[in-house]
């Protein structure tokens, strides 16, 4: 498709007659893309409990590394991807870090083809994927400049929305396809469950055949076709609010590994710092969230060092740092979409760990390693939450451009704050029962109502955005806020791992809790009171 020059569609008269066939193409072809990027992202919440079921011979502890690493990875990516969109064009950009998708899937493919494969293998593959969470930001900042303000609420529901389905897509295709030799020999041999697995429609007995490898290839059925499909369907827009004097492909191309590479360099530093010397870290035990610090203050200061034009647009971008809304609006954003990929990924190896164990007391110590022949399949229920805080996700924008997005904002973080201390109630219990199937019904119940709230307010979070800020610096803001926010993938499933590893799974909902309180606060005061500066949006 050819650039286009110009582009202002808050003009009725050029958004109907041109903008609105352009923009809608381009939605439609940013969306599965998008759903491949997550897909990839999160695919190790199912793949880790596979493992576990086929005996693996990691630790529970060091498989939760994996989700963390492609958490933080993902996160950190979506800084620099929050301004490829100004510096490199929206479908150069779109195109080739769509593309860049086949590394981790042909990669993990092959490492779970051998079961002997060292654990150091698989968290570079964890590290490669995190290039699907750093998409979100260049995808959403691409389609913000497509639409008017009017209809932005709705066009960043669908693309976020329906591009967070690649969660639920991945959590119901990958248990699917490795119940079948889906490449044949190419694919490669099978292995056998040591304990009951599951898929969508029931439970698969231990005994069972498996091709676990195929959870990494079969993104490859859909990323190759996506990406000659953006090419010829998706446009660069050259006008001067969005990316003016973007050069050819492979200059553009060239930047994005650039500032790709400074990114995933930072995100290996921080994981060093943090990891213990068993998984390959340096065993400092830098505490979590200075690293989560560290990594962003050091990715932001490094690519600014970058000299030559992309220091300069970067300059032109970092600009919204000097605005207190976009830091309000990172915190808020983290309560909803923070918390639906980071209990995304963490949703299926925890329904494993607290419920698939019984807990009973051995010799006078509490054991954790008894398998509950009556406990619930992960791969049975995981897809229910990511299903159900994707699907309503448009909704919630929709829903904000009637109500105003503050309005519908506060609303769901009183139901966060009661279904987090509502599942924290049902996890104390679970793992302190010789049954913990007999608390999974609530635990679900209230994790799915949580999931539903974290959804519509990632609708509604956006809507506010739109409406705060101009129309050069909305773009970078819903990239960058996404950025901030996509560390719940990473936190989330850390701060699980930890307390489930204490036996006190219950605190990291406490904590969550706590600081949707916090944020609820924000919101009221900054969006809400009579007086704010943007008086419910």
């Amino acid at each position: 498709m050819a650039d286009i020059d110009k582009w202002d569609v808050e003009d009725a008269g050029f958004w109907e007659k041109e903008g609105k066939a352009i923009a809608n193409r381009n939605l439609w072809i940013s969306i599965p893309s998008l759903l491949c990027g997550f897909a990839v992202w999160l695919y190790w919440g199912i793949i880790t409990v596979q493992m576990l079921n086929i005996g693996f011979a990691f630790e529970k502890s060091e498989l939760f590394t994996l989700m963390a690493i492609a958490g933080l990875t993902g996160a950190t990516l979506r800084i620099p991807s929050s301004f490829f969109i100004r510096i490199c064009g929206g479908r150069n950009t779109i195109v080739f870090t769509t593309a860049l998708l086949m590394l981790p899937a042909v990669g993990t493919g092959l490492a779970l083809s051998d079961p002997t494969t060292p654990l150091w293998t698989f968290q570079i593959l964890a590290l490669l994927s995190g290039f699907g969470g750093g998409n979100f930001a260049s995808s959403m900042s691409n389609i913000s400049f497509f639409f008017p303000k009017k209809q932005q609420g709705l066009a960043l529901g669908l693309n976020a929305g329906l591009g967070n389905f690649g969660v639920t897509t991945m959590q119901i295709l990958v248990p699917l396809a490795m119940t079948f030799s889906l490449f044949g020999t190419l694919g490669g041999d099978s292995m056998v469950l040591q304990s009951s697995s599951g898929t969508l429609i029931g439970k698969i007995p231990a005994g069972t055949e498996t091709w676990i490898q195929n959870a990494g290839f079969v993104w490859l059925l859909f990323l190759i076709p996506l990406a000659a499909i953006g090419w010829f369907g998706m446009n660069n827009i050259r006008d001067e609010h969005v990316s003016p004097g973007i050069p050819g492909p492979i200059a553009s191309i060239s930047k994005i590994v650039m500032m790709l590479s400074i990114a995933l360099g930072v995100a290996i530093f921080g994981l060093w710092l943090m990891l213990p010397e068993g998984a390959n870290g340096s065993g400092w035990g830098v505490p979590k969230e200075i690293v989560l610090v560290i990594v962003i203050n050091l990715t932001v200061f490094l690519l600014k060092l970058i000299p030559g034009e992309i220091g300069t647009s970067l300059k032109r971008q970092y600009k919204i740092f000097g605005n207190v809304h976009t830091w309000i609006m990172s915190i808020i954003y983290t309560m909803t979409f923070g918390s639906f990929i980071g209990f995304s990924a963490a949703f299926a190896l925890s329904i494993k760990v607290i419920f698939g164990y019984q807990h009973v007391m051995v010799d006078g110590v509490m054991n954790h390693d008894l398998v509950n022949a009556n406990g619930p399949s992960a791969l049975m229920y995981a897809w229910m939450g990511p299903f159900i805080g994707a699907l309503i996700r448009p909704v919630g924008g929709w829903i904000a451009d009637k109500m105003g997005g503050a309005k519908v904002t506060q609303i769901c973080a009183v139901l966060m704050i009661a279904s987090a201390l509502g599942v924290a109630y049902y996890m104390k219990a679970a793992y302190n029962s010789a049954a913990p199937e007999e608390f999974f019904v609530p635990f679900l119940v209230l994790f799915l109502i949580l999931f539903a709230a974290t959804g519509v307010g990632n609708g509604s979070t956006f809507r506010t955005i739109a409406m705060v800020f101009n129309k050069e610096q909305a773009g970078p803001v819903l990239g960058w806020t996404s950025a901030v926010a996509a560390y719940g993938a990473f936190y989330i499933p850390q701060v699980l791992g930890e307390q489930i590893k204490l036996t006190t799974p219950e605190n990291a909902l406490y904590g969550f809790a706590i600081f949707y309180a916090v944020c609820l606060v924000l919101n009221w005061w900054f969006y809400l009171r009579k007086g704010a500066e943007f008086h419910n949006p």
